[in-house]
């Protein structure tokens, strides 16, 4: 058996995703983030809601978070949530035929994009990159994860969020501009993919901010539900 090298510093935690109904962990690799793919989305954002190509971005696999809390964030007034289908891979590489797109995805979940917006809005006009507004502690709660195998793979049902028992976001994942094959093809023309990759598939409309002590609901329809609290 291999020993581990000696490191200089303790390894940083695994990030480990509950499985619905198990006590087996998907171990996260990265997460990719698809931006506007959905058409009413992309209009209430400013953007053409044509099928344009796919723009990625990425968050860190520590700001996933599992515990139902979201702490909100120090140097911003403007947090917007953002529910999206989940995609959790099991296999990868480069240039994936769309056939055997699916093929790659062990499950699905829920989760919620959140998103610094008045620093977003302040990078996009100075031209630099998101990682600030998108990438912070705690930015991107998730259910569970439920295996392909049980559920299959969503191409349609309903995607919603409340805040405090309203209903805020409310669409369908038969409105996405880009599918879940395609996402995959097109991820893997930029990068090399592969097994526990997270991908955030995109939002529908009604974006809009929290404030501290709201309380979220969010589900995407026959995959899973997630519950949030803003502290």
């Amino acid at each position: 058996m291999a020993t581990l090298p000696v490191t200089v510093i303790p390894l940083p935690a695994p990030v480990l995703l509950p499985v619905a109904g198990s006590d087996a962990v998907f171990p996260v690799r990265r997460v990719y983030c698809v931006g506007r793919n959905y058409a009413d989305h992309a209009i209430e954002m400013g953007h053409d809601p044509s099928r344009e190509p796919p723009f990625f971005f990425q968050k860190n696999p520590q700001n996933l978070v599992t515990d139902g809390l979201f702490p909100y964030p120090p140097l911003s007034s403007n947090v917007h949530f953002e529910v999206e289908l989940v995609m959790a891979l099991k296999a990868g590489g480069n240039d994936i035929a769309v056939d055997d797109a699916l093929n790659c995805v062990w499950g699905y979940g829920v989760g919620i994009d959140f998103t610094r917006r008045d620093l977003q809005d302040g990078l996009k006009k100075a031209g630099r990159s998101w990682e600030a507004a998108k990438a912070f502690e705690a930015s991107a709660p998730v259910s569970p994860l439920v295996p392909a195998e049980k559920i299959g793979h969503p191409q349609q049902g309903a995607i919603w969020l409340d805040v405090n028992g309203k209903r805020k976001q409310s669409g369908d994942l038969a409105q996405m501009i880009w599918k879940l094959p395609e996402i995959v093809v097109e991820l893997s023309k930029l990068f090399t993919l592969s097994a526990g990759d997270i991908i955030m598939t995109g939002t529908p409309a009604g974006v809009g901010p929290i404030l501290r002590c709201d309380r979220i609901l969010c589900a995407v329809e026959g995959v899973a539900e997630l519950e949030v609290e803003v502290i």
